[in-house]
C-alpha cells in the first residue's frame, strides 16, 4: 500500500487489507495449476475445456448463492470492459495451461513474477498511479530473481516460456482494466472468462475416455484453480493499485513448484530455488512493511 493510502481514511485501509487477503488467497488457488496438470493425464485442450466448464459453473453457483437469480442480471451489465476482461482472461488462461505442457512449472511460475513490472508500468501510463518506492524496489528484486532463473537455469522450453510471457502480459492488462473500470460486475466477468476458455478449447478436446477419477480431478481443477482463483482475483484487483496486485500475484512463483515437488518429487534446480526465494522474500517483505505502516497510522 502506498503512503497515500496508509494516511487515508479507515475505510480505505480496510479495503486495502481486504484486497491483500483476497489476492493472497487467489494466488494460492492459482498456484495449484501445475499440480493439477501433472495429476490429470490428458492434453491441454481437454483440461482447459473441463476446467473452464466447471470453473464457470462454480462461479455462477456462487453468484446465485450470494444474490439469487437477480445476480444473473450482471451478465447484461458487463459492457465493453467486462467482456474485454472476460475474453482476455480466457486467452491468458489458455496460454498459461498450455505452457505447463511445454516448460517446467517453476519456469512458468517465475516468468509470471515479471507481472509487477508490466502492471506497474501500465498502471502508471494508463491510470497515472505512480508506484511507491517500496513497491518499485520489491519489483526490481523480483526481476532479479526471475533473471537468475531464466538466465542461468537449464530448465524450461522456449515455446512454453513464450506462452507464459503472453499470459503474463494479458494478466497485466486485466489488472489495469479492473482498476480503471471498478463498475465491472466482477463475478460475471470471471464466469465469462472461465466459460470462454472452455468454449475455445472444446473443439480441440478429447472428452471421450475421461475416467471417473480423472473427472473428479477436473472438477477440482475447475472449482479450486479456476472458480476460486478467478473470483478472488477479480474482487481483490479492484481494491489494490496495479503494482500491488501484481506483487502479490508474484507469490505464485515460489508456491507453484512446491506443490509439484511435494506430490511428484519434481525438484527445481538450485538456481530456480534461489530465484524463487528472492521473489518470495521481496513480496513478503513489502507486504509486511505495508501492514506495519497501516497499523502505525491507525494508532
Amino acid at each position: 500500500m502506498s503512503s497515500q493510502v496508509a494516511a487515508a481514511s479507515p475505510s480505505l485501509r480496510a479495503n486495502y487489507r481486504l484486497g491483500l487477503v483476497l489476492m493472497i488467497a487467489s494466488t494460492i488457488a492459482w498456484s495449484t495449476a501445475g499440480l493439477f496438470t501433472r495429476l490429470i493425464p490428458h492434453d491441454a485442450w481437454t483440461m482447459l475445456a473441463w476446467r473452464g466448464l466447471f470453473g464457470g459453473l462454480g462461479i455462477i453457483a456462487v453468484m446465485l448463492m450470494m444474490g439469487g437469480s437477480r445476480a444473473l442480471r450482471d451478465f447484461g451489465r458487463l459492457g465493453w470492459a467486462g467482456w474485454a476482461f472476460g475474453l482476455l482472461g480466457a486467452g491468458a488462461m489458455i496460454c498459461f495451461i498450455t505452457s505447463l505442457r511445454y516448460t517446467t512449472v517453476a519456469h512458468s511460475a517465475v516468468i509470471y513474477a515479471t507481472l509487477p513490472f508490466l502492471a506497474g508500468a501500465l498502471g502508471w501510463i494508463v491510470l497515472g498511479e505512480r508506484p511507491s518506492l517500496g513497491a518499485a524496489a520489491a519489483s526490481v528484486a523480483a526481476l532479479v530473481g526471475v533473471g537468475l532463473m531464466v538466465g542461468f537455469g537449464v530448465e524450461g522450453g522456449i515455446f512454453g516460456d513464450v506462452l507464459s510471457l503472453a499470459m503474463t502480459i494479458g494478466m497485466a492488462v486485466l489488472i489495469v482494466i479492473a482498476r480503471f473500470n471498478k463498475g465491472i460486475p466482477t463475478m460475471a466477468a470471471a464466469a465469462v472468462s472461465a466459460l470462454a476458455s472452455a468454449a475455445a478449447a472444446t473443439p480441440f478436446a478429447h472428452g471421450v475416455g475421461v475416467t471417473s477419477h480423472d473427472l473428479w480431478l477436473l472438477v477440482g481443477f475447475g472449482l479450486v484453480n479456476s472458480a476460486v482463483g478467478l473470483a478472488l482475483f477479480t474482487l481483490g484487483s479492484r481494491l489494490l493499485p496495479p503494482i500491488e496486485t501484481a506483487l502479490l500475484g508474484a507469490l505464485d512463483a515460489p508456491l507453484a513448484p512446491v506443490w509439484v515437488w511435494l506430490a511428484f518429487g519434481e525438484t527445481p534446480g538450485l538456481v530456480t530455488f534461489v530465484g524463487g526465494g528472492i521473489v518470495f522474500i521481496a513480496v513478503a517483505a513489502h507486504v509486511l512493511n505495508q501492514a506495519r505502516q497501516a497499523s502505525s497510522m491507525a494508532t
